[in-house]
């Protein structure tokens, strides 16, 4: 398994702006990836590197998850990571975590300093922000 794990800035300033608007609760978003090769910002990486690049805005701040009492805005299986904030200082990974195979962990005072990259089993991995962006979707290409 790798041990860098790579996130873009705009992603991870995101994550952090989230989990400090939402303290003293705890926030948990599913992560998705981009091929290196695909980011904006001459990332120097092997073009198939999975590079953190989106979330899924986490339940509690969409409605219709609270209608319907289910999340039914993340696509299954299509995340590969997860973000968790620990309001109460702690840069691990507990038992009460949605884990995933990659986890990031965030702790206040909610600054890069504070965050910190984990494996499904706890393991430390190093995290690396890189200054680039995912590509951005052109409506059209939406269109039937």
């Amino acid at each position: 398994m790798p041990t860098d794990v790579y996130v873009t800035e705009g992603l991870l300033d995101a994550l952090l702006d989230l989990a400090a608007g939402d303290d003293p609760d705890r926030v948990s978003a599913a992560l998705a990836v981009t091929p290196a090769s695909d980011l904006d910002g001459g990332v120097d990486l092997d073009p198939e590197t999975p590079v953190f690049t989106d979330l899924f805005v986490p339940r509690q701040h969409r409605s219709v998850n609270a209608v319907f009492g289910m999340d039914v805005t993340t696509p299954p299986h299509q995340t590969q990571g997860r973000f968790v904030s620990h309001p109460l200082g702690r840069l691990d990974v507990t038992k009460e975590d949605d884990l995933h195979e990659v986890v990031l962990v965030a702790i206040p005072p909610w600054d890069r300093d504070a965050v910190a990259a984990f494996d499904r089993r706890g393991r430390r991995r190093s995290l690396v922000v890189l200054d680039a962006a995912p590509p951005v979707d052109d409506l059209d290409d939406f269109e039937n």
